[in-house]
C-alpha cells in the first residue's frame, strides 16, 4: 500500500535538520516504522529476526553504520544502544543522524543518559479522520487561528458513517479494510495486550483476566475523568477485589506500550475565585480498542447515542492531539468546582490557546456555545494569557458555519492539521 503522509511528517523533517535523532513513539501498529522509513536513508529492524537483537548487543557500531538518517526500528528490544547511539552522536558532530521508533517504553534504567540535547521525541498517534482521507479537510486548525467565519463547510460523514470509523479506528493497516476485518483486528489488539505486550514492554507477568477486565473499566469510562479508586471499584464488581495501587501499576504499563494515556487538566490563571479540577481525563491511544474491549459492532454503538457521544469525543481528542502535536503544542481539558468544562484546550508552540467542546449532536451545540464564552469571559484571565485565538464546537454534524457570537461549529469530518 502506498505510503500516506502524516500530519507530523513535517515536524519530523523540521528536527532532523536540528537534532542529531529523532525517537518516534507511539502505539503498535500507528505507522511508525512506515513514516520513519519514509524519512530515512537506510534501516534496520530489530523485531526481523532473534539475530539482530543479538547483533545489537555484540556489534552496536556495526548495527549503526548506514546512510543517514538511519532508521532503528524497535531500538527498545536492545536498549543498551541508546547509549551507544548518543555518544555516537556526540562523536560526529551533525544532525539528522538517527531515527529510533519504537512501540513500548524500556524500564527506567539509571545508566541510561535522557538523551537531552540530542534526541527530540515524537508522538505518533492512530491516523485522523484526514490521514486516512475519510475526512473533507476543509477545516485546517493552523488556518483557523487568523479567520473569522466559516463557510461552506461540510462533511461527507453521516452519524453511522461515524461510528464505523469509530469502530474501525486509525490504524493505517485498516484504511480500506472491511469492518469485519477492523473488528477482528482490534478484538485481537486488545488480547495481545493482556496476553504478551505489557509483559513483553515491562518484563512483569500481569494477571491477564484482571487486565481484561480494567480494559472493559476504560471503555466504559472513556473521555472522562474517573479515578483510580473508581476504577478498581468497577474492575472488582466484574470479579474478585482489586487494589487500587495494583490498578495504577496497570495503567502505568498500558501507558508504558501507548495503550493508554492521560489528558491533563489545564492549569491556568483565572479571575475569579473559582477552583480548577485537576483529574485527568481517560483515553485509549484509539477509541476503537474501547468498542473492542466491550464488543461493539458499527450498529451497537450508533444504537447508544449516549456512549457513542463519549467516543465521539475520544475519536475528537485523538485528532486533535495528531494535529497539535504536529507543531509541537499542548491538549489539555478544563473543569472546574461549579462544572464548567472544556473538553480540549490547545496551547500552540507559537503561543496563543484555543478551547473547544465536543458535541455529536446539534442539539448539545447552544450549551457548549455558552460554556465556551463563559470560560473566555469570566473564568481566564485574559490580561496574563491573552484572549483565545478561536472557540470551537466539534461535532458529529454534517455543517460547519460560524456562530453570530464567533464561535466556530465544525465537524469532525472536516478538520485537518
Amino acid at each position: 500500500m502506498a505510503y500516506l503522509p502524516r500530519t507530523i511528517d513535517p515536524r519530523v523533517t523540521r528536527l532532523l535538520k536540528a537534532m542529531g535523532g529523532v525517537v518516534l513513539e507511539g502505539p503498535r501498529a500507528c505507522g511508525k516504522t512506515s513514516t520513519g522509513l519514509q524519512h530515512a536513508r537506510s534501516s534496520i529492524r530489530l523485531d526481523a529476526s532473534p539475530g539482530a537483537i543479538a547483533l545489537a548487543e555484540l556489534d552496536p557500531a556495526g548495527v549503526l553504520q548506514g546512510d543517514t538518517p538511519r532508521l532503528i526500528d524497535e531500538w527498545q528490544l536492545a536498549p543498551t544502544l541508546w547509549n551507544v547511539i548518543r555518544h555516537e552522536i556526540d562523536d560526529r558532530q551533525a544532525p539528522g543522524q538517527f531515527i529510533l521508533s519504537g512501540s513500548a517504553t524500556p524500564p527506567d534504567d539509571v545508566r541510561r543518559h535522557s538523551g537531552a540535547g540530542r534526541f527530540a521525541r515524537v508522538r505518533m498517534r492512530p491516523m485522523t479522520l484526514s490521514e486516512s482521507r475519510r475526512s473533507s479537510s476543509q477545516v485546517s486548525l493552523r488556518a483557523l487561528t487568523s479567520s473569522d467565519r466559516l463557510s461552506g463547510v461540510r462533511s461527507p460523514l453521516s452519524y453511522r458513517d461515524l461510528a464505523a470509523e469509530a469502530v474501525r479506528g486509525g490504524w493505517p493497516a485498516l484504511v480500506d479494510a472491511s469492518i469485519t476485518d477492523a473488528l477482528d483486528f482490534n478484538a485481537s489488539y486488545c488480547s495481545d495486550i493482556t496476553a504478551t505486550d505489557l509483559r513483553l514492554a515491562t518484563g512483569v507477568r500481569h494477571d491477564p483476566v484482571r487486565v481484561r477486565r480494567l480494559l472493559a473499566s476504560l471503555a466504559r469510562n472513556i473521555a472522562t475523568e474517573a479515578t483510580v479508586t473508581s476504577l478498581a471499584a468497577d474492575v472488582a464488581a466484574d470479579g474478585s477485589p482489586i487494589d487500587r495501587n495494583t490498578v495504577r501499576t496497570y495503567l502505568d504499563a498500558l501507558t508504558a506500550i501507548f495503550a493508554f494515556e492521560e489528558q491533563p487538566a489545564w492549569s491556568i490563571s483565572l479571575r475569579s475565585r473559582t477552583r480548577l479540577r485537576s483529574q485527568p481525563k481517560l483515553h485509549f491511544s484509539d477509541p476503537a480498542l474501547a468498542c473492542a474491549a466491550l464488543q461493539l459492532s458499527p450498529d451497537r454503538l450508533a444504537g447508544d447515542p449516549e456512549y457513542f457521544g463519549q467516543v465521539f469525543e475520544a475519536m475528537a481528542i485523538r485528532d486533535l492531539h495528531s494535529y497539535i502535536d504536529a507543531e509541537g503544542g499542548n491538549l489539555y481539558h478544563y473543569r472546574d468546582d461549579t462544572g464548567l468544562e472544556a473538553d480540549a484546550i490547545l496551547e500552540f508552540s507559537r503561543g496563543g490557546w484555543a478551547a473547544a467542546e465536543v458535541k455529536l449532536g446539534t442539539r448539545g451545540v447552544p450549551a457548549a456555545e455558552a460554556s465556551l464564552l463563559k470560560l473566555r469571559d469570566e473564568r481566564v484571565d485574559l490580561d496574563r494569557v491573552g484572549r483565545p485565538t478561536f472557540l470551537a464546537i466539534i461535532t458529529g454534524t454534517e455543517h460547519g458555519y460560524t456562530l453570530p457570537s464567533g464561535v466556530h461549529v465544525i465537524p469532525l469530518g472536516a478538520l485537518t492539521a
